[in-house]
């Protein structure tokens, strides 16, 4: 069916920035073509709605509205000329476009008041998604991990594999440990890299670090990263991924790889107004610096083959699978998240 009626959601909004997150009951409007509904199952909480809920990330001129932008669920109805899925089909949730209907995203009543939503939130138990943000998942995947999927280990792994295309053999360096990062370190160990060295200044995510398989970590808050890859490695690495969102370290990334065709990939959402200075010096060198959008992932090739390698155990995401979280404590998610107790915080939607 196409109209949903009076049916309502309940969904974690951003009213005001800098403010916690208000837990309401939404009204779900009507299917539009390329239009689903999901219910959701799990929901990651990213570092970037972090920067929105602080307000980091300039101004903000779509509140109130909805936030999230990786998760799971299963189909609960289509709209009209969607030919991707079908009621009662499990999918990923992703930010990153597929294919399929691209459509514009939802509005919800409040009480009178319009809630915004892009093609795709997921801190609501029931969502209405744009058809090209979801991509069937494999049976063999739970619902928990295929969260992380949708964004964490797509811009993580997809830095390694796509956007640095990460070989055997070769070395890379990681800044920054969180849920991203952490993809980030199983997908260069998985690609074969002779170190893969993990930064960060929480020792906890660095043995996190250890675990998806970092063969070398350094806390950064006890001796100077890039001192140390120097004296490891005098020529340079030939890869360093940034995702921790902080110029000085985006250029602690540039410093460290080698001349002549070293890669630093820039995944960080650093804040609103905050500029990356870097020598010119640097890039004279023959040193290569690279940005990436999701990984440079595509999800209707990487999601399939994501999560048969996560089926396989091959990719280790359930080490990044720590508290979990229920809609009401979301605020608390995203604290615990800034506070870096917990690498990537994960809602657990069937919770009531």
């Amino acid at each position: 069916m196409a109209t949903i009626g009076t049916m309502k959601t309940t969904a974690a909004i951003l009213v005001e920035t800098s403010r916690p997150l208000e837990v309401v009951d939404i009204e779900i409007p009507r299917l539009r073509p390329g239009q689903v509904l999901v219910r959701l199952a799990y929901s990651g909480v990213c570092h970037t709605q972090l920067l929105e809920c602080r307000g980091y990330r300039g101004e903000d001129r779509f509140l109130p509205h909805c936030l999230g932008h990786e998760g799971s669920g299963t189909i609960i109805d289509v709209g009209p000329d969607v030919t991707k899925c079908r009621a009662d089909d499990r999918v990923i949730l992703s930010w990153i476009k597929g294919s399929g209907g691209d459509v514009p995203g939802a509005t919800y009543d409040w009480n009178g008041r319009t809630v915004n939503a892009g093609g795709l939130t997921t801190f609501m138990t029931h969502a209405v998604v744009s058809e090209n943000r979801i991509t069937q998942l494999d049976d063999a995947v739970g619902f928990p991990v295929a969260a992380l999927i949708g964004c964490a280990c797509a811009t993580g792994a997809g830095s390694v594999w796509n956007s640095a295309a990460v070989r055997k053999g070769e070395t890379l360096a990681v800044f920054g440990t969180g849920g991203v990062g952490l993809c980030a370190v199983a997908a260069g160990a998985l690609s074969g890299a002779k170190a893969v060295i993990a930064v960060d200044v929480n020792a906890t995510r660095l043995e996190l670090a250890i675990q998806v398989g970092a063969t070398l970590a350094i806390d950064a808050s006890q001796e100077d990263a890039v001192a140390k890859i120097r004296e490891l490695f005098p020529g340079g690495l030939d890869h360093a991924v940034e995702a921790s969102g902080r110029p000085a370290v985006m250029r602690q990334a540039l410093a460290c790889v080698r001349p002549r065709g070293g890669q630093a990939v820039v995944i960080g959402n650093a804040h609103f107004g905050e500029v990356l200075e870097i020598s010119p010096a640097e890039l004279n060198q023959g040193k290569r610096l690279l940005g990436t959008w999701g990984g440079d992932c595509d999800p209707d090739r990487d999601f399939e083959k994501i999560s048969q390698l996560v089926a396989s155990g091959k990719l280790p995401l359930d080490h990044l699978l720590g508290k979990q979280y229920s809609l009401p404590e979301v605020n608390e998610a995203l604290a615990d998240l800034e506070s870096g107790s917990v690498a990537r915080p994960l809602l657990d939607l069937t919770r009531t």
